[in-house]
């Protein structure tokens, strides 16, 4: 089964087993989380060309009484990113770096 849900502002095709990195959730490692914003399912055997409407459950905006179950599997920094500005002829330059937050989840189930 094949769903998209909504977390961290940020939309994700998720299936049973695949491991993503999502925005950090406070959770500990090896906790399950439950994503509620379910905007779309696809039930087994549906391919993108031949799914029939029974197959294909589009939410408006949710999709009612469905669930994605993860496991936490790891909570972590992404590598640096370096913010440069320079004006020429100023004798300014400003160098910042940011390490975005994440959360690594293994999904387990679509309920």
């Amino acid at each position: 089964m094949l769903a998209v849900i909504k977390t961290g502002g940020k939309q994700y095709v998720v299936s049973p087993g695949q491991k993503l990195k999502i925005e950090k959730l406070e959770a500990e490692v090896g906790k399950e989380v439950i994503f509620d914003q379910v905007l779309l399912t696809v039930k087994e055997g549906a391919t993108s060309a031949k799914a029939s409407a029974s197959q294909v459950v589009i939410g408006a905006p949710l999709v009612e009484g469905v669930k994605v179950v993860g496991k936490v599997l790891n909570q972590g920094k992404a590598d640096k990113v370096i913010a440069l500005r320079y004006k020429a002829k100023k004798r300014v330059s400003v160098k910042k770096g940011h390490r975005q937050q994440f959360t690594e989840v293994e999904i387990t189930k679509v309920a």
